[in-house]
């Protein structure tokens, strides 16, 4: 088995272990600010029992690793609307920072116990990840498959589906063929089992349509990758999303000039359209109060004729009751999931 301090030397290994982020709260539970998705200096210091110093050093010595894995710093608007949206919700609890604010994601934080050297908790973290590779590697498998086959839902998928067509169906067939008084009951229950058979393999062809590459569309991680993302960086990908999908006049206005809106644009059609951006975590909701003051905004402000409420989280039942009851267009995370990988959003049409 490899020593836990390779991980400090080989970066190669340092990226192929960077998506067990779990491993982090087998080891020590990792506090998380309130939007879900991440931490500070002092956080990840307090987490690994080093000084918030050490934490900046390392941060100083690898910031181009750290920061492709989801260490941002939020500076003038960003932090502005960071302390507003987030750390104002428990004022008594945070820092309120006056310049700058530095913050990790969680992928940030493996990233960090992958190279800080003088923590038990950091080491801790690199041993598990090489036991848990090491088991995963040396584990027999009674039925191997090939490298590039897809997920095991898909594989469980497929033998549930051989399992109907080779061995369900055929004992059917000769039920009905020795049966008299219950042929009725069975040609029934046959039929059932060949629905059940044809939607998994609708199922399993709709899987690689999903998983496969295609040069239209982005690899997945997209929520990983918006999630990452700061305000302003999540408003700029919104824009050119809009851009793609034929909407001129793009504009992203920020900053406190914005009335109400974080995006103005026109549709491939010319329709007035604005838009709202709301990065929260995934736990969270979009609110009625938040999305009627967007609608006042969009329809009293701008006038507009198609308004956007995009958010990486769900919207509330009202919310979704009073977008749907005014025209808003309520995209909400799984929505903007498709959206982000290629689906155009038919009110853009």
């Amino acid at each position: 088995m490899i020593h836990e301090s390779a991980l400090l030397e080989s970066k190669s290994l340092r990226d192929g272990a960077l998506d067990r982020t779990d491993v982090l709260d087998r080891v020590k539970a990792l506090s998380l600010l309130p939007d879900g998705m991440h931490v500070t200096t002092a956080m990840v210091a307090a987490y690994f029992g080093v000084t918030a110093e050490a934490i900046r050093q390392l941060k100083a010595r690898h910031h181009g690793e750290l920061s492709g894995n989801g260490m941002l710093t939020l500076q003038g608007p960003d932090l502005a609307e960071f302390k507003r949206d987030v750390l104002s919700r428990y004022p008594a609890g945070y820092p309120q920072p006056r310049s700058s604010l530095t913050l990790y994601s969680r992928r940030a934080v493996l990233n960090v116990a992958m190279l800080l050297r003088d923590s038990e908790v950091a080491r801790q973290v690199r041993t598990y990840l090489l036991d848990m590779e090491y088991r995963a590697r040396t584990q027999p498998v009674d039925n191997p498959v090939p490298s590039h086959s897809v997920s095991l839902d898909d594989r469980i998928d497929q033998r549930i589906t051989h399992i109907l067509g080779e061995t369900v169906v055929p004992m059917f067939n000769a039920l009905i063929e020795t049966s008299g008084e219950h042929q009725r009951e069975l040609i029934a229950l046959r039929a059932g089992v060949q629905q059940v058979e044809k939607r998994l393999r609708q199922h399993h062809a709709r899987l690689h349509r999903l998983e496969g590459p295609r040069e239209d569309r982005p690899l997945a991680g997209v929520m990983a990758s918006m999630d990452a993302m700061n305000g302003r960086e999540f408003e700029e990908h919104i824009a050119t999303l809009l851009r793609r999908d034929g909407c001129t006049d793009v504009v992203v206005q920020g900053g406190g000039r914005d009335r109400g809106v974080d995006i103005t644009a026109l549709t491939a059609h010319g329709r007035r359209l604005v838009v709202q951006c709301k990065r929260f975590a995934p736990h969270l909701s979009i609110t009625s109060a938040e999305l009627q003051k967007f609608l006042g905004a969009a329809k009293v402000l701008h006038d507009s004729e198609v308004a956007l409420f995009v958010a990486t989280c769900p919207f509330t039942r009202d919310a979704l009751n009073i977008a749907a009851e005014t025209g808003v267009t309520a995209v909400h995370r799984g929505l903007l999931e498709e959206w982000s990988a290629g689906a155009a959003l038919p009110v853009l049409g």
